[in-house]
């Protein structure tokens, strides 16, 4: 009998005396499946030809042949080839922007690099031929037998004798020698 409170029908069903709820059997239903997919995943199955020519797929292994030559179809794999798989899907997949977007930067950078480094080399190069070019017109000079002079430690010009002078000339030549090359 239907009760009526405001504007809404109120329908009373009596409680029932089953002990099972829908929530019992649901959870009953879901415990079942999952068992039962727990336990052909955990199966493997093995497929031979016998002697007559007739292919075989059993659970067991081929009697006579070791379970790791036997050709197993479905059920677990092991793990190094699982590996392999994952290796080969993951060359072949199409890589995600923040992979493209990770590879363009890292081509950035390395960019980058390349050409400081070849700026610090280009430097290197033209710091090395200015040196080699002073050292060269310093030879020159001293060569020319024109007075020349050094500052001693009080910072007064001494003139260079002719020993300091032969001394002065063999350092030129061995820098060029080493450095310019």
């Amino acid at each position: 009998m239907p009760l009526i409170q405001g504007h809404k029908i109120v329908l009373y069903r009596k409680p029932s005396k089953s002990p099972i709820t829908m929530k019992t059997a649901l959870i009953f239903t879901l415990g079942i499946t999952l068992t039962t997919a727990f336990v052909t995943a955990h199966a493997q199955t093995y497929q031979w030809k016998d002697s007559s020519g007739r292919t075989v797929i059993s659970d067991t292994p081929p009697p006579g042949v070791a379970a790791k030559e036997a050709r197993a179809i479905g059920g677990r794999q092991p793990a190094f080839a699982k590996e392999e798989k994952q290796v080969e899907k993951a060359a072949e997949a199409p890589k995600s922007t923040a992979e493209k977007d990770l590879d363009f930067k890292k081509r950035q950078q390395e960019a980058r690099e390349k050409t400081e480094k070849d700026a610090k080399e280009q430097k290197a190069a033209a710091d090395k031929r200015d040196n080699c070019e002073r050292a060269r017109r310093n030879l020159a000079a001293l060569e020319a037998d024109q007075p020349m002079a050094t500052l001693d430690e009080k910072g007064e010009a001494q003139r260079m004798d002719s020993n300091q002078r032969n001394q002065e000339m063999e350092r030129a030549r061995q820098f060029i020698t080493e450095s310019c090359k």
